[in-house]
């Protein structure tokens, strides 16, 4: 088995057996390091080489593809005012990122990392609470003591 396949492999335990909170975290793990991968194609100037074209629109469609998925994975009814919220962020970040695709603007790349990395970082501190709290108690327990 090669690297690649490897690493493909461990990618997809680490999906496969991942709770829902570490799975957001990695659905955001996945739009940075895209937006980032975005960001660093473009020069000073906000143009692209023509080689990097093609390639920094994959980018911006990934993260746009991850941003949709945690779009629909909201639970509206449970998640009230938060999900609403995220909601709205979310199709924020997809309407500037559809800009991005055509007017190659660092400064709102930046701007929806830097969201995405604090959203990130908030869905890391839940997911960790999460896995460090006790295992919640059945109501249904034997009594042997009589």
């Amino acid at each position: 088995m090669g690297y690649k396949n490897a690493y493909n492999a461990y990618q997809k335990t680490n999906v496969n057996t991942a709770s829902q909170g570490r799975l957001i975290v990695l659905l955001y793990e996945g739009a940075i390091k895209q937006l980032n991968l975005a960001l660093s194609l473009l020069d000073d100037n906000n143009s692209l080489k023509p080689s990097d074209v093609e390639k920094f629109g994959v980018c911006i469609q990934k993260s746009q593809a991850i941003i949709t998925e945690l779009q629909v994975s909201l639970d509206m009814e449970k998640g009230g005012e938060i999900a609403k919220n995220l909601m709205s962020l979310y199709i924020y970040f997809n309407q500037e990122l559809m800009d991005i695709t055509f007017n190659h603007n660092k400064t709102k790349i930046e701007f929806v990392l830097k969201m995405l990395k604090e959203l990130c970082e908030s869905w890391r501190q839940i997911s960790n609470s999460e896995a460090n709290a006790p295992a919640a108690q059945t109501s249904n327990v034997l009594n042997i003591t009589g």
